[in-house]
């Protein structure tokens, strides 16, 4: 929260080249499974919320910008490639997997369903694993060291031994 017990809120890129910070309520989340959506976040579907009634900050770099229609702009990061904004003239929407803690933000409606992939909702009934459990990666997995931003923010990013 913030001092004035706004909402607060931060996130960024895979990389921390970018970086934002919103303070106040964010809109509902939303999922869209338009095909638009689904090039611009290489998933399944697109995870969003509005931030147009909050204060939107570029607290580090800012996102690259495609302009994916006649009304549509997509930011992303321009040096690791995350999917960050969906800007349109109603305002901008965030990814809500480039938060810092996703989990605060719960979708709420589906849109753009005519474009739903088929298997989607039944995604849920699919055998789950921990990471651990891939056998056959286990030989990399067992050191792999991760090289992306924390979730939180930081003063400078990459830290100096890895620059």
């Amino acid at each position: 929260m913030s001092l004035d017990n706004e909402p607060l809120y931060t996130g960024g890129c895979q990389c921390g080249a970018v970086r934002f910070r919103v303070e106040g309520a964010v809109g509902e989340g939303s999922i869209c499974h338009c095909r638009m959506c689904q090039k611009a976040l290489g998933g399944f579907y697109a995870p969003l919320v509005s931030v147009s009634h909050a204060k939107l900050q570029w607290t580090r770099g800012e996102p690259s910008r495609f302009q994916s229609s006649n009304h549509v702009k997509r930011g992303f990061c321009a040096r690791c490639g995350t999917p960050l904004t969906f800007e349109a003239p109603d305002g901008p929407a965030l990814a809500i997997g480039a938060f810092d803690h996703p989990e605060e933000v719960v979708p709420v409606v589906q849109w753009g369903i005519e474009g739903k992939l088929p298997y989607v909702d039944t995604l849920h009934t699919l055998p789950g694993h921990d990471t651990m459990e891939d056998t056959p990666a286990e030989s990399y997995l067992a050191d792999l060291v991760s090289y992306q931003h924390p979730d939180h923010d930081t003063e400078k990013w990459p830290p100096e031994e890895r620059q």
